[in-house]
């Protein structure tokens, strides 16, 4: 049963690195097409450090669910608990400094919690949302543009 809960430990890893991974072309992504459509650097920068940002903290959320999986499903000593939560706690504090840089507020003062995922999902609709304002947008077809 262990050799079980260690495959499920490792898929949980690599679906922690692939957050990252996938989440940092997803933002380079978004980057090159804002600046193809002409918003200016500064925009462009912030959605790139909001996107890149949220897949981290994904990927360290989902970190953290692996290392308490193998923790918990083997023979755990005081040393594997110890080892356990200084990384639990070394990966929170980095969730919380990027949460802080992304948002600039630290989290308790923010009205909503913001997983990582939300982050992604809000920069992709702000995305979807600026192709459908542009010529030939996904569907190809004119859209017309708002006056300014």
């Amino acid at each position: 049963m262990e050799d079980v809960f260690g495959w499920v430990a490792l898929g949980f890893e690599v679906l922690g690195a692939l957050c990252m991974v996938l989440g940092t072309l997803l933002a380079l992504g978004l980057a090159v097409r804002a600046l193809r459509r002409g918003h200016p650097g500064a925009d462009v920068f912030q959605s790139l450090r909001r996107t890149l940002g949220g897949a981290i903290m994904l990927g360290l959320e989902v970190l953290i669910a692996a290392d308490l999986v193998r923790t918990i499903t083997s023979k755990p000593s005081l040393e594997d608990v110890a080892v356990l939560g200084i990384v639990v706690l070394i990966r929170t504090v980095l969730s919380l400094s990027i949460s802080v840089e992304i948002e600039g507020v630290l989290p308790w003062r923010r009205a909503l919690l913001t997983s990582g995922a939300s982050v992604i999902a809000a920069e992709a609709g702000r995305d979807r949302a600026a192709a459908a304002r542009v010529p030939g947008g996904p569907t190809g077809e004119s859209v017309p543009q708002p006056s300014q």
